[in-house]
């Protein structure tokens, strides 16, 4: 997943480096004749694979995005950084908001707030003014 602007352009780039390489493949100036099926393949898997992040990014940057759904406790981190790129902010600006470094909320989003408290994480969601729902189902066992 994207989660700022660097990443994005880094992304950018390796998606034109792999879509070169992909190129030089097909037309048979890169690799063995008995591999290039199986390179360009997997090219192609890997520059589906930056498409789509881009355009996930690209998508909750725009603003249109308003709900962003978790199935798991796990899957919290990633929605939290969703919900902080939809809301156009940057992690200076929740820096900001939650009166830390900037360094802080990088380190939180990297590690996907392994190190954060419960508490942290409600101040983050009341910084982005974003109403969590949820339910607990309990599994068969």
């Amino acid at each position: 997943m994207i989660a700022n602007e660097r990443q994005y352009q880094q992304t950018r780039k390796k998606l034109a480096d792999l879509d070169a390489l992909r190129a030089s493949v097909g037309a048979g100036t890169a690799g063995d004749d008995g591999f290039r099926d199986l390179q360009t393949g997997g090219l192609a898997s890997q520059s589906d694979d930056l498409r789509d992040e881009l355009a996930e990014y690209e998508e909750l940057r725009a603003g249109n995005t308003t709900t962003i759904e978790s199935s798991s406790l796990a899957g919290l981190a990633d929605a939290l950084i969703k919900a902080r790129i939809a809301r156009g902010w940057t992690q200076a600006d929740l820096a900001s908001a939650l009166g830390v470094a900037e360094q802080q909320v990088q380190r939180y989003e990297a590690s996907r707030y392994v190190g954060a408290s419960f508490g942290r994480l409600c101040d983050i969601a009341d910084a982005l003014d974003i109403a969590v729902h949820e339910t607990l189902v309990l599994r068969a066992s």
